[in-house]
C-alpha cells in the first residue's frame, strides 16, 4: 500500500465567533481607546464596515482621508472577490479615524494601520493578537479571530432587523443560509430550542 503525502501543509481554518454582547463591545472599545488608538480604530472600523481583514489591513490613509478631512465613504476593490465595494462611514467610525490620525504625522499614501516595527502595513498575525488579547481580557470564551470583526457586523445587523438577503449581498455570499451560518445565527437558533424547551 502506497501512502501519498501532500506537497504542502493543509491548514484547517477554525470557525470563529462574532462578539454577541453589546456591553463587551463597549468595554473592548474603552480598553483599546486607552491602550492604543490604532487598535481602537481598527476595531471600530472593522465592526462597522464588515470588511474582510485582508481589505481592512490594506487600507491607505488616502482611502479614508483627503487633505486632512475624513471622507464620508470608503471605495475599494475587494481582494478576495475583485469586486468594488462602496459604503458610507458611520459617525463612530469617522470619530475613531479622526482621533487616530491626530496622533500621527503622515502622508496620505501610507498604510492606515501601520506596523510599529517596520512602518509597513499591520500584519494579519498582529491584528489577530490585538483582537484575541482584548477579547480574552473582557471574558469572551468563544473562539475569536480576525474574521470576528466582520462577523460581529453581520450578527448585529441581523439582530437589528436588517433582512438577511441584504446582509448576504453586503458580504457577497452565495445564499442567505451561508450568511446565517457565517454570522453564527443558525447556532444561536438551535441553542434556543434546547434552552427554551427545558422540559
Amino acid at each position: 500500500m502506497t501512502v501519498f503525502q501532500l506537497p504542502y501543509e493543509v491548514k484547517i481554518m477554525e470557525f470563529v465567533q462574532p462578539i454577541r454582547d453589546l456591553k463587551k463591545i463597549d468595554t473592548i472599545k474603552k480598553l483599546l481607546k486607552q491602550q492604543n488608538l490604532r487598535d481602537y480604530c481598527l476595531f471600530v472600523l472593522g465592526i462597522n464596515s464588515g470588511l474582510r481583514i485582508s481589505d481592512l489591513l490594506k487600507l491607505r490613509i488616502s482611502d479614508v482621508s483627503e487633505k486632512g478631512k475624513i471622507k464620508d465613504r470608503i471605495r475599494l476593490r475587494e481582494k478576495k472577490t475583485n469586486k468594488f465595494k462602496d459604503f458610507p462611514l458611520s459617525n463612530s467610525t469617522k470619530s475613531a479615524l479622526k482621533e487616530y490620525l491626530k496622533t500621527r504625522e503622515y502622508n496620505e499614501n501610507e498604510p492606515l494601520f501601520i506596523s510599529r516595527k517596520n512602518k509597513g502595513f499591520l500584519l494579519r498575525q498582529q491584528a489577530y493578537k490585538i483582537i484575541n488579547d482584548v477579547a480574552k481580557s473582557v471574558g469572551i470564551k468563544e473562539k475569536i479571530g480576525t474574521h470576528t470583526l466582520r462577523k460581529t457586523f453581520g450578527y448585529h445587523a441581523y439582530n437589528n432587523g436588517y433582512d438577511i438577503t441584504l446582509i448576504q449581498k453586503l458580504f457577497n455570499h452565495s445564499s442567505p443560509a451561508v450568511t446565517l451560518r457565517y454570522i453564527g445565527i443558525t447556532q444561536d437558533e438551535m441553542d434556543d430550542v434546547y434552552l427554551s424547551l427545558d422540559l
